[in-house]
C-alpha cells in the first residue's frame, strides 16, 4: 500500500500501480477504506472436498489411457463405473483436464495449426488480380446465371467479365486468356488470387495459368475474407441502384446488365478506396495528376481563409503499395494502415 501511494503521489494512476504489483485496484480500494481487512492472501484453508494430489493424478492417468484418450468425460465416467471405478464427476474431469491443457487433445489427433493467409503486394496495375464467380437470379426458381469477374487489386478495375449458364473451368480459362490478351500481360509476372472453388482449382484452369505465366494464389478454406476485394465488388453490384428489381429473364439480359455495370464501375464510379478517382483513372496512371490538382485547390482555399483550417489540408495522396491479406505483424499492420 505504501508503494502504491508513493507511485500515485508521483503521478501514476492507481490502477497502473496496482497492476504492476499484481494486485487488483478493487482490492486496493477495499483495503484503503477498510484498514481492519486482514488482506488474507495466503494461509487459506483448503475445502474438505478438494482432490488430493494422488486423486488428481489418478484421474489424469485414467483420462489419458489409450482406451479413453479420444473420449469425452461424459463417455469416460460411465465406462469407469462399469469397471467398478469412480474417480470423480464429469465436471471434475473437465475441470482437471482443462487445468492441465488436456481437455481437447489426448489421442492421436494433433493440435490444429493456424494457417497464415497468403500475402501479396502490388505497386502498379496488372501485377495482382483477384477473381470470383457469383450467382445472378433468374425468373425460373432454382436456375441461375454465373457472373465470372476478374479484378485488378491495385487499381480496382474490372479487367474481365463474362456471364454463362453454367460454372466450369473452361469458361474461367477462356476469360483469363481474354483478359491477359486485352491487358497485355502474357509472359509477364501476374498473380491471380481466388477462393477454392472447383472452377478455380481445376486442371484446365491450372494449365492455362501455367501457359500464361500466371501464378496461382488461393484463400484459406472457409475464409471468405481472404478474397475481400472480389466479395466487396459483388456486394457493390447487388446493392447499387442499378441492380434490377426483378430477376433476369434471359442470358442476354444478364450479360447486358453486367456490361452496363462494368462501364459505370470502371469509368464513372468514384471509388472511396482510391481517394474518389475512378478505377480506370488509377489503372491508366491519370489518378496522380487529378489528385495533385485537388491538393492545389485545397492549398489555395487554405491560403485564402487560413483561420478555417486547424491543420493540414485533406490527404489526397494514394498509397504506392497495395497489399492483399497482409500478415498481422506489428510492422505489416502499420504498413497496411498507411497504405489504406
Amino acid at each position: 500500500m505504501q508503494l502504491i501511494d508513493e507511485a500515485v503521489q508521483a503521478g501514476a494512476h492507481r490502477a497502473s500501480a496496482s497492476a504492476h504489483l499484481g494486485v487488483s485496484v478493487r482490492s486496493v480500494q477495499r483495503w484503503k477504506h477498510k484498514p481492519e481487512d486482514a488482506r488474507t492472501l495466503s494461509g487459506r484453508t483448503s475445502p474438505p472436498n478438494k482432490f488430493s494430489d494422488n486423486e488428481r493424478q489418478a484421474l489424469l492417468d485414467a483420462a489419458c489411457r489409450e482406451e479413453f484418450a479420444s473420449l469425452t468425460p461424459h463417455q469416460i465416467v460411465p465406462k469407469l463405473a462399469d469397471q467398478g471405478i469412480y474417480l470423480g464427476s464429469e465436471s471434475t474431469f473437465y475441470r482437471v483436464l482443462k487445468a492441465e491443457n488436456l481437455s481437447r487433445r489426448r489421442g492421436r489427433a494433433s493440435e490444429s495449426q493456424r494457417r497464415a493467409p497468403t500475402t501479396h503486394r502490388a505497386d502498379g496495375p496488372n501485377q495482382l488480380w483477384c477473381w470470383d464467380i457469383t450467382w445472378m437470379p433468374t425468373t425460373i426458381r432454382g436456375r441461375y446465371f454465373y457472373w465470372y469477374m476478374m479484378k485488378d487489386v491495385y487499381s480496382r478495375m474490372l479487367v474481365g467479365n463474362e456471364v454463362w449458364e453454367v460454372e466450369s473451368g473452361e469458361h474461367a480459362s477462356a476469360l483469363l486468356t481474354k483478359a491477359c490478351l486485352i491487358e497485355g500481360t502474357v509472359g509477364r509476372p501476374l498473380v491471380l488470387h481466388s477462393d477454392n472453388g472447383s472452377a478455380m482449382k481445376g486442371a484446365l484452369m491450372r494449365a492455362t495459368m501455367t501457359k500464361l505465366n500466371v501464378e496461382s494464389s488461393f484463400s484459406r478454406p472457409r475464409v471468405s475474407n481472404d478474397n475481400a476485394y472480389a466479395e466487396a465488388l459483388f456486394r457493390t453490384a447487388k446493392y447499387c441502384p442499378m441492380w434490377p428489381e426483378r430477376p433476369f429473364d434471359t442470358l442476354d439480359e444478364a450479360r447486358t446488365w453486367v456490361q452496363k455495370f462494368v462501364a459505370w464501375y470502371n469509368d464513372e464510379h468514384c471509388h472511396s478506396g482510391l481517394k474518389y478517382v475512378t478505377p480506370s483513372q488509377r489503372h491508366s496512371g491519370q489518378a496522380d495528376e487529378l489528385l495533385t490538382k485537388r491538393r492545389a485547390v485545397y492549398e489555395q482555399a487554405r491560403a485564402k481563409n487560413p483561420t478555417r483550417w486547424s491543420g493540414d489540408t485533406r490527404n489526397w495522396k494514394l498509397a504506392d503499395l497495395v497489399y492483399l491479406n497482409p500478415e498481422k505483424t506489428e510492422e505489416s499492420a502499420i504498413r497496411y494502415k498507411d497504405a489504406a
